[in-house]
């Protein structure tokens, strides 16, 4: 299992890759998850936004299950949580994030 920086790094690829995104940041916050049960495993906890034109016309369930396809396996081996913000190009640069 990749250490978690390499964890995000490779979150970060697979879905600017898969999700053809413009703009995506993650954040590891497995530290502070250190003594929960799904840590334990070493899956890790993690932050994500993902701007990507594949959202549009999309409700933000349906986004979200986008990001959860392409991180596919991750997210049986390697994730153990993930909060995610996902938003169209044009909310992004709306939102200020």
């Amino acid at each position: 299992m990749p250490r978690a920086e390499e964890r995000a790094q490779i979150i970060t690829s697979i879905l600017y890759d898969r999700l053809e995104a413009e703009h995506i940041d993650v954040v590891d916050d497995s530290a502070a998850h250190a003594g929960h049960l799904g840590a334990q495993g070493g899956g890790g906890h993690f932050r994500v936004l993902v701007v990507s034109g594949r959202f549009e016309g999309l409700s933000r369930v349906a986004a979200q299950r986008l990001v959860y396809s392409a991180l596919g396996e991750l997210m049986a081996t390697d994730i153990h949580a993930l909060e995610m913000r996902t938003l169209t190009p044009a909310q992004w640069r709306n939102s200020g994030a």
